[in-house]
C-alpha cells in the first residue's frame, strides 16, 4: 500500500501563486510515475500534469507554461508549482500514483482563487 498526502492548498487572488505538496509514504518503492488532477465543484476530475519515474513531463494545456511539476524521490515528495492562477484553476488538487498494484490518490488540497 502507498499513502499520499497532499498539503498547501488556500486561497489566493488572481495572479497569485501556490505551492503544493504530495508527500508519499508505506511502499514507495513501487511508485514510478505520479500525476496531478483537480476537481471543481460540479465538474468531472481532470488531469493536470505527469511526471514519469525517468522524469518526463506533460500538461495539460489549460495549465502548460504556469504550473511546474517536478518531485524529490530522497523526499519521496511530489509538488506542483502554479503560478499567475486564475478564477478557473479553483478546485481541490489530488496526487495520484498509478502502479501494478492500483492506483494510489490523495485526500486532496482545495485551491480558492478570488478574483
Amino acid at each position: 500500500q502507498v499513502q499520499l498526502v497532499e498539503s498547501g492548498g488556500g486561497l489566493v487572488q488572481a495572479g497569485g501563486s501556490l505551492r503544493l505538496s504530495c508527500a508519499a509514504s508505506g511502499n514507495t518503492f513501487i511508485i514510478n510515475g505520479m500525476a496531478w488532477h483537480r476537481q471543481a465543484p460540479g465538474k468531472a476530475r481532470e488531469w493536470v500534469a505527469t511526471i514519469s519515474g525517468g522524469g518526463s513531463i506533460l500538461y495539460a494545456s489549460s495549465v502548460k507554461g504556469r504550473f511546474t511539476i517536478s518531485r524529490d524521490n530522497a523526499k519521496n515528495t511530489l509538488y506542483l508549482q502554479l503560478n499567475s492562477l486564475k478564477p478557473e484553476d479553483a478546485a481541490v488538487y489530488y496526487c495520484n500514483a498509478p502502479t501494478a498494484r492500483g492506483t494510489f490518490w490523495g485526500q486532496g488540497t482545495q485551491v480558492t482563487v478570488s478574483s
